[in-house]
């Protein structure tokens, strides 16, 4: 793992603010095979990663499938222990608190799974599963208040407080989801990561479900950290956008800053495929060639050169850092400064 040249957005960003700091974030999978189940090598499915959650804001998480950004998500709830790094939450490094400790903080920060046809129980009615983490966390008195609780959050998520003895095969999918929202929310969490939570909507459920996070976020105070590989949702609810790739956190930036100027080659590249409703404008689309390499045995130098339209010799061996390209605009690229005129030339070429 190369070393950071340059002081990472962990330790730059005034701590004040921040509710959540990752720093240098290592998450390895092995891999086993043979008769003895000997290990034969590493998934490094999340790779020297640093950012900062400022408490009231939305990080979107972008990528495509396979990038690391789930395993990441999962890192910072500590529903996975880390390989290495730290996940400091509200000035506590989580990486190192035994479990009791942890279970505290726990209800402080929820998840919002992808799929909302299984992530409910099915045999329990809605309310119940709303109400276990209310138990599990001793919160309420009794048994009574907690059903109070069950009914409030319910409303708030726009759906009848009478429906929470229903069960789940009886709501539709954008239903279930405002369940698993009820369910994060009837805690009253700082943090809520929200691991694609619209990919397996309808597009017109899917705004709804983004108005409703939206209003949630304004009413509570709430901090997300929006995952998907949706570009134009994450443009949607987003203040500010990371990109990963093989595991690399690669750009970072306010909302408005990367989608209008977006500085690392692949993010260009996402951007380009963002389809336009109006016919009348035309987009340079950047191809990329290949496909993604393996996790296990990554590129040497930077992760994305055997892709790269504009990889030099330099991108071959030796890794960018991640660094500070603008102020709050930061991307691992050796030719970021130059990277758009770059790739507008290898875009009138092609």
């Amino acid at each position: 793992m190369a070393e950071q040249t340059m002081t990472s957005p962990a330790t730059t960003a005034e701590r004040t603010s921040d509710l959540l700091s990752v720093e240098r974030l290592v998450k390895y999978f092995p891999v086993k095979g043979g008769l003895f189940q000997t290990v034969k090598g590493q998934v490094r499915a999340v790779d020297d990663v640093s950012f900062t959650v400022r408490q009231g804001e939305t990080i979107g998480l972008v990528g495509e499938s396979g990038c690391g950004k789930t395993t990441l998500g999962r890192a910072v709830l500590q529903l996975i222990r880390p390989t290495s790094g730290k996940v400091i939450f509200e000035g506590r490094d989580l990486t190192h608190l035994p479990a009791p400790e942890l279970k505290g903080i726990r209800k402080d920060m929820q998840l919002v799974f992808q799929n909302p046809y299984s992530s409910l129980d099915p045999r329990l009615p809605i309310g119940e599963s709303i109400a276990e983490g209310l138990a599990l966390h001793e919160v309420g008195t009794s048994s009574g208040d907690r059903r109070a609780m069950v009914r409030e959050v319910l409303q708030k998520v726009g759906m009848h407080p009478d429906l929470a003895n229903r069960f789940p095969h009886e709501f539709s999918g954008g239903q279930r989801q405002r369940i698993g929202i009820a369910r994060a929310l009837v805690l009253r969490p700082k943090l809520i990561v929200c691991d694609e939570p619209v990919s397996a909507l309808d597009v017109s459920i899917q705004s709804q479900v983004l108005n409703l996070l939206r209003g949630l976020q304004r009413e509570f105070g709430l901090t997300y950290m929006f995952i998907a590989h949706n570009l134009s949702v994450v443009e949607h609810i987003s203040d500010r956008v990371a990109v990963m790739y093989l595991g690399k956190m690669v750009e970072l930036a306010d909302r408005i800053a990367l989608y209008a100027a977006p500085t690392h080659p692949y993010t260009q590249a996402l951007m380009s495929a963002i389809p336009v409703p109006d016919p009348t404008i035309r987009r340079a689309r950047v191809i990329l060639k290949g496909d993604v390499p393996s996790p296990i045995n990554p590129p040497a130098g930077c992760r994305f050169h055997p892709r790269c339209p504009i990889a030099v010799e330099e991108c071959r061996h030796v890794e960018p850092a991640f660094r500070e390209i603008r102020p709050g605009h930061w991307a691992a690229c050796h030719r970021a400064e130059e990277s758009a005129q770059a790739m507008a030339a290898v875009v009138n070429m092609a």
